[in-house]
């Protein structure tokens, strides 16, 4: 008879307890012990087909069936669970747990402890997890600074908090540690960042000592018709600043690119366009480009302005 005839139903997808499983009849202690089953965490095991080794969503619903009452998921894989996928391949999942519990440890979790009220724990698809405001205040003032703007920005573009919501949760919250940096993080967040590397990249720009670019600037041509968006730009100079993903790399929308780009140079804008590379190693470069724009820009105004 084939293997997957002997798979409970039950059991075929999700991970589950086994000592659960054992006490419903469904299995024993023996056929969990054979190939069929892979065990995740202590007591925690999956079908063998439904192992995914690098699959977070599978490590959430593992872990989750280990928590008690009160604590959460949280952080990077909170985010994950909303929407926003901030993870390195193999990050542990993100819980935050009661003060007096201690459990063992394991690789594939990352613990931290901390009270927190009914109002930040909701759930999600059946799993504890802390609310998109709650997910938004941690990551936002413990992460690395330019971390925390990407995850904080990523959660507004998906409308699950609001600037306003968060900041009220701020001001509501009793002192802990990395309110400053928040603050910090809220005044440079932008609802309309169109990716976490366009985040990075307004940021280059922003502590680069340029002015703070308008995201997502839509472009009119002098008749008032829609000629395109641009990631970021300065319109009193008429410089987009885009950035280029790998998916620009396809034909097609590299031929909608090139249609774009020739669009917006006849509407009299200077098109910049970085790669990854540039923003994640040579920012030095792109504040040297976009500060000579802007200088070549003003100098043509002031030329057009000048009486002849």
């Amino acid at each position: 008879m084939p293997r997957t005839a002997k798979v409970p139903r039950e059991l075929a997808f999700l991970p589950f307890l086994g000592s659960r499983a054992i006490a419903d009849g469904l299995l024993t202690r023996r056929m969990l012990e054979g190939q069929a089953w892979h065990r995740l965490l202590p007591d925690v095991y999956v079908h063998a087909d439904g192992y995914q080794p690098d699959d977070h969503r599978m490590w959430c619903d593992a872990v989750a069936l280990t928590l008690p009452p009160c604590a959460a998921i949280c952080g990077r894989s909170a985010a994950y669970l909303w929407g926003v996928n901030l993870l390195d391949r193999q990050s542990p999942v993100a819980v935050v747990l009661p003060g007096n519990y201690r459990p063992r440890g394991h690789q594939r979790v990352a613990a931290s402890y901390q009270r927190l009220t009914g109002d930040d724990i909701t759930r999600f698809a059946n799993l504890p997890v802390t609310t998109p405001a709650r997910t938004a205040f941690d990551l936002g003032r413990l992460l690395p600074r330019v971390e925390a703007v990407v995850a904080v920005d990523a959660l507004l573009a998906r409308r699950l908090v609001r600037v306003d919501t968060l900041a009220g949760y701020l001001a509501a919250h009793p002192p802990c540690p990395g309110i400053r940096q928040l603050r910090q993080v809220l005044a440079l967040a932008e609802p309309h960042s169109g990716s976490p590397m366009e985040t990075r990249l307004r940021l280059v720009l922003i502590d680069g000592g340029l002015p703070t670019p308008v995201a997502q600037h839509e472009v009119h041509d002098h008749r008032g018709r829609f000629v395109g968006r641009v990631d970021l730009a300065y319109p009193r100079w008429r410089i987009a600043i885009e950035y280029e993903g790998d998916h620009h790399r396809e034909r097609t929308q590299f031929r909608r690119d090139v249609a774009r780009l020739n669009d917006l140079r006849a509407c009299g804008w200077l098109v910049l366009r970085f790669t990854a590379d540039d923003v994640l190693r040579h920012p030095d470069r792109i504040i040297a480009l976009v500060r000579q724009a802007i200088a070549e820009r003003r100098r043509a105004a002031q030329a057009t302005d000048s009486p002849s």
